[in-house]
């Protein structure tokens, strides 16, 4: 293979030692040079030196959960191009494996330019991601204590969550106090109920009569202390993420022609099924420049939104969908439910469309990876968002439309030949 890079280094990042190893080629002739490093912020600056006395061009590294994190905030002030690969596209083959062979091989796949950059986004950017990402993990908490709530009142013989939908909403919260401060009467604790509950107050009685214990109250004030706790940490992380998107608007000030950081979120909303906070998410995993994909295709593959490709002996097997960015695609995937239930928008008819052929999960992926490609025009371009309509797909070629029913009816046995209708004179 043609050498791409004569001066170049490959790094096995581990917890508390990386390996790096130092390629050149001198007079045609290919010079490996390995050295172990630690971890800390002196041995990582360390490494830097090292690599900018070697004069490395190139430096890639294999990401490792958050192991490489601190190797790349030392590395990216270096002056050579920093490349994190996804470690699965740079496995080498079984046998002699060692840290110092890792180092070598990745080295060597370096040279040959055969290692694909993987996504690392700014430093403003990866804040408002990390941010983010912690505020989803609170607010899976939050709803785990919802469901611990839950399970405790099903223990007492309490049926709150069959005629309340949100059982910490207004008349929910008001209730499960009222059953910690120690009121057992049913119709007591259904007077508390808020007079728009579609429930009767007969419903509510019944669902109410329990058997509720000291343990059980116990229970609900912790579960209803830590779900207060974490809202409180979530209205936190929220206070934290408007002054990192007022930080990113800043800096595209500094940026002539770059669009801010609050228009690329409005932008998003005009999707359906997108919210602020959805458009905040999406921007923070992808950014903004969409110039790192090269067609829509990629980003939506890079998602984990396309299904993989099974084919051997010229057969082709089923290939679920990749794993990609589950950040990104659980989102996309609530977005997309949301969307598809919007009257006379082209997601829902594209869903229902799916959903008799290939089933509801199928379909709402489908949905998902419409949506991410129209954010990446949107982006790309600078375009508005522009709903296809309901109608969309009854607007198709004619002749289309009759090859899909002939072949539908060839399936079911019948011979079909089809003529147009004379217009008339």
């Amino acid at each position: 293979m043609d050498v791409m890079h004569e001066r170049c280094a490959g790094l096995d990042v581990h917890k508390a030692t990386v390996v790096a190893c130092v390629r050149t080629v001198t007079g045609g002739k290919v010079n490996r040079e390995c050295r172990t490093f630690d971890t800390t912020t002196a041995g990582l600056l360390a490494l830097l030196a090292w690599l900018t006395e070697s004069g490395c061009t190139h430096v890639a590294m294999e990401a490792t959960g958050v192991y490489w994190k601190p190797v790349w905030n030392i590395l990216s002030d270096g002056d050579f191009e920093l490349m994190l690969a996804n470690a699965a596209h740079i496995k080498n083959v079984p046998g002699r494996k060692t840290d110092v062979n890792d180092a070598m091989w990745i080295a060597d796949l370096t040279a040959c330019g055969l290692i694909k950059a993987s996504f690392v986004p700014g430093e403003a950017t990866w804040e408002l991601r990390s941010l983010l990402r912690a505020r989803k993990q609170q607010t899976r908490e939050q709803t785990r204590d919802i469901q611990r709530i839950q399970k405790t009142l099903e223990e007492a013989n309490i049926k709150l969550d069959s005629v309340i939908s949100d059982i910490l909403g207004l008349s929910g919260r008001r209730m499960i106090k009222a059953m910690i401060a120690g009121v057992t009467d049913p119709s007591k604790l259904a007077d508390l109920a808020d007079r728009r509950i579609k429930a009767t107050r007969e419903e509510l009685r019944d669902a109410l009569h329990g058997r509720l214990t000291d343990h059980h109250r116990f229970l609900l004030g912790i579960y209803l202390k830590q779900y207060d706790a974490l809202d409180a940490l979530i209205m936190e992380i929220d206070r934290r993420v408007d002054a990192s998107v007022a930080r990113l608007d800043e800096e595209t000030k500094a940026q002539p022609g770059q669009c801010p950081f609050r228009s690329l979120i409005e932008l998003l909303c005009t999707i359906p099924g997108v919210s602020t906070l959805g458009a905040m998410i999406i921007l923070s995993e992808i950014g903004r420049d969409m110039s790192r994909f090269p067609t829509a295709g990629h980003l939506v593959a890079w998602a984990g939104l396309c299904p993989g490709q099974n084919e051997s002996a010229g057969k082709r097997r089923s290939s679920r969908l990749r794993k990609g960015a589950p950040w990104l695609k659980t989102l996309l995937v609530q977005c997309a439910w949301s969307a598809s239930k919007k009257k006379d928008s082209y997601y829902k008819a594209q869903f229902h469309r799916l959903k008799a052929k290939r089933g509801p999960k199928t379909a709402i992926c489908a949905v998902a990876a419409a949506m991410l490609t129209a954010i990446y025009h949107m982006l790309k371009d600078g375009t508005e968002h522009q709903d296809l309509g309901a109608r969309h797909f009854d607007h198709r070629s004619t002749k289309l439309k009759a090859n899909r029913l002939v072949a539908q009816l060839s399936k079911l046995g019948f011979k079909v030949e089809i003529q147009p209708i004379a217009e008339a004179a």
